[in-house]
């Protein structure tokens, strides 16, 4: 079986989201907000896309939303492929750059933590 997806560090505190072939992102400025204040955040995701004229036109549309769980020991992770969920250490590790990437575990539908 393999992995439903991955979180992993980037460049500038950003974290990356990798579920299938879709791709999103953790803005680092709004990390702070999940983690120390407990707020929901954004994932968004990045729609650059080439018109007519070669010009490459870039958008960024909020795909879903990260959320502590109810106990507070974990990151929810809602896009619009899945939910999943991770470890509040394990997402504070890669948030902090100690490691480089976390496994996703999927939600089962009907159970929010």
């Amino acid at each position: 079986m393999t992995e439903p997806g991955t979180l992993s560090h980037g460049t500038g505190g950003t974290l990356h989201i990798a579920v299938d072939a879709e791709h999103y992102r953790i803005e680092a400025e709004d990390l702070k907000n999940l983690l120390f204040y407990g707020r929901v955040i954004p994932i968004t995701e990045d729609r650059s896309r080439t018109i007519s004229c070669g010009i490459l036109v870039s958008e960024v549309a909020i795909e879903g939303h990260a959320a502590m769980n109810a106990s507070g020991k974990a990151v929810m992770l809602h896009t619009r492929v899945g939910s999943y969920i991770v470890p509040l250490i394990s997402f504070q590790r890669v948030a902090r750059g100690e490691a480089i990437s976390a496994p996703l575990f999927p939600l089962i539908p009907g159970v929010t933590g």
